[in-house]
């Protein structure tokens, strides 16, 4: 059983989360449709450090960006299995024109995406600020399954399988 953390200030939440997604090289954006579904997008997880806002770049002319830009509300997963970390944020979405950001973020690796390169007229930054997150933190993928193992054996609940703690941001 997971332990659930209390309360940590957003200084710590902020701090905690970032240590926890800064190696993750994708995640799942899930915006909301037109018709109300649900649907996750895989999206380059951009090298910058997480102070509260999650940076991506995207195609104007995408059905994801379109949904952005009528439904802001969205939700940003992280999965780091080998670590047993998983990180879910909610957040709003902004579709921002910013050269300077972009060129920050910028990487040759988008000219699959964008053919003319970082002047390519489809390129949409995509600033989510995130407004809560619920992370689970893994106490490692050894003691994990060594945890597993004797819950099965013993058929008692597993006892220390890391922390969980719901923020607002």
């Amino acid at each position: 059983m997971t332990q659930h953390t209390e309360h940590p200030t957003r200084e710590e939440a902020i701090k905690t989360l970032a240590g926890l997604i800064k190696d993750v090289k994708f995640a799942m954006l899930t915006v909301t449709t037109a018709e109300g579904h649900l649907k996750a997008h895989p999206m380059t997880t951009q090298q910058t450090e997480f102070d509260g806002d999650i940076w991506f770049i995207g195609g104007k002319d995408t059905e994801q960006v379109q949904c952005m830009a009528a439904r802001p509300q969205v939700n940003v997963s992280y999965s780091d299995p080998g670590k047993n970390n998983y990180v879910s944020v909610s957040g709003v979405a902004e579709l921002v024109e910013d050269r300077a950001k972009l060129e920050e973020l910028w990487s040759d690796l988008y000219k699959a995406y964008f053919p003319q390169g970082i002047d390519d007229p489809n390129i949409q930054l995509i600033k989510v600020s995130a407004q809560g997150a619920e992370y689970w933190e893994g106490s490692g993928r050894m003691k994990a399954l060594f945890q597993m193992a004797r819950a099965a054996v013993t058929g008692k609940p597993a006892t220390d399988m890391g922390d969980n703690a719901t923020v607002k941001l």
